[in-house]
């Protein structure tokens, strides 16, 4: 095999069985990512929307989403059973309302580690996205959780994105 040729790094070649990455060797590097979730609510609960929130009989759904997501990314190992535990040294979650009137929540992980935030990153994203779901379904079920995706990664082997 040649050594630009990728292989999936959470399989032990000599098992072919899943593996958590050996990242003993790598160097400690500061890492960020920053992940997105998209969400469409729909006019009938977009109606809602009073300043920077929407006020619910459960509180206040897009800061709930945040406190929802800090915490996820913080769990991120106990929910992927390959990631590794890390003590994450910043996590923020944004959400604000584009001009298509979608929720766009934005969340950003760091650590000085040997191992990336990616999926801390878009485990946060995904669950703020889950939890404004959860809050809002009373309003209506037509709510769409449009995409969730990795927009940056910086630090260790690579970089990635905008």
């Amino acid at each position: 095999m040649s050594t630009s040729e990728k292989t999936f790094t959470h399989i032990n070649p000599d098992t072919n069985y899943p593996a958590m990455v050996d990242v003993s060797d790598k160097q400690v590097t500061k890492r960020t990512a920053r992940a997105q979730s998209i969400v469409i609510l729909g006019d009938e609960i977009m109606r809602h929307l009073a300043g920077n929130d929407i006020q619910t009989k459960k509180g206040p759904v897009f800061q709930t989403a945040i406190i929802a997501g800090t915490m996820a990314a913080k769990k991120t190992s106990d929910l992927i059973p390959l990631c590794h535990p890390l003590a994450l040294e910043n996590c923020k979650v944004e959400i604000s309302v584009n001009e298509q009137q979608e929720v766009v929540i934005q969340c950003t992980a760091t650590i000085t580690s040997k191992t990336g935030v990616e999926m801390e990153a878009l485990t946060g994203a995904s669950i703020a996205a889950l939890t404004i779901y959860d809050m809002c379904k009373a309003f209506s079920h037509d709510i769409i959780i449009k995409e969730t995706k990795l927009l940056q990664k910086t630090g260790g082997k690579s970089d990635y994105g905008q």
